[in-house]
């Protein structure tokens, strides 16, 4: 069985980030700035070509009826919408597990807001990013994320049974977790690589699953 995790097409928040959505002072509350970034934020013109270059790729990669998830946000939805237009009633289906990273109060403060609104948390930001725990109800990487990644994962090796290939629209943040846990590796590993270049909007990852083993087999980029 075979399964495809993409991030998401670019969005207008990837696209212009901190001409648009971050501003210093940020003009928001924490609720208002997630509510934001869950609901409104869509894709670009680019992201919307990038769409449409999984829509040229992703049916002979998954193949026929593939079990196809989102996140709850609407870029990874829209991402979904245009890419794999055909599917039968009821896909793909939403789910909170595929979500974006929860920020919490910290949802689009720049990086100086945020160190002077929450000092005790700074250190752990800039250093110690996969265990720095969102202020106002927001989540860790390497708690709240890898455990929804995990669940996820849990979900896809159920459908082996099925030998279904599974789809997942995410984020980034949850690629992150995604791959540590399917990859076997640490998550400031993965940040690392990320740190020299994240991965691009609209990329796929390919895992085979054998034997309850998830194993990457390749990864394929969008050309724009």
């Amino acid at each position: 069985m075979t399964l495809f995790v993409i991030r998401h097409a670019e969005s207008v928040e990837n696209a212009d980030k901190y001409n648009g959505f971050y501003q210093d002072p940020r003009p928001y509350s924490g609720a208002a700035a997630h509510a934001i970034s869950r609901t409104i934020v869509g894709l670009t013109p680019r992201g919307f070509r990038q769409a449409q270059w999984l829509a040229g790729v992703l049916p002979e990669l998954a193949g026929p009826e593939p079990h196809v998830y989102t996140s709850t946000y609407r870029r990874a939805i829209d991402t979904a919408a245009i890419a794999l237009p055909a599917l039968p009633d009821g896909w793909p289906q939403q789910t909170a597990l595929l979500d974006e990273q929860h920020y919490g109060d910290a949802t689009y403060m720049t990086k100086r807001e945020l160190y002077d609104s929450y000092p005790a948390l700074a250190e752990d930001r800039r250093l110690r990013k996969h265990i720095w725990t969102a202020p106002g109800g927001g989540e860790s990487l390497a708690a709240g994320v890898l455990k929804r990644a995990a669940e996820f994962a849990a979900l896809v090796q159920a459908k082996i049974q099925e030998s279904r290939t599974v789809v997942a629209f995410t984020h980034q943040t949850a690629a992150v977790a995604l791959r540590s846990l399917l990859e076997l590796r640490a998550l400031p590993e993965i940040l690392a690589e990320e740190r020299k270049g994240k991965m691009p909007n609209a990329a796929i990852l390919h895992y085979e699953v054998h034997n309850g083993r998830f194993t990457r087999t390749g990864t394929t980029t969008p050309p724009m």
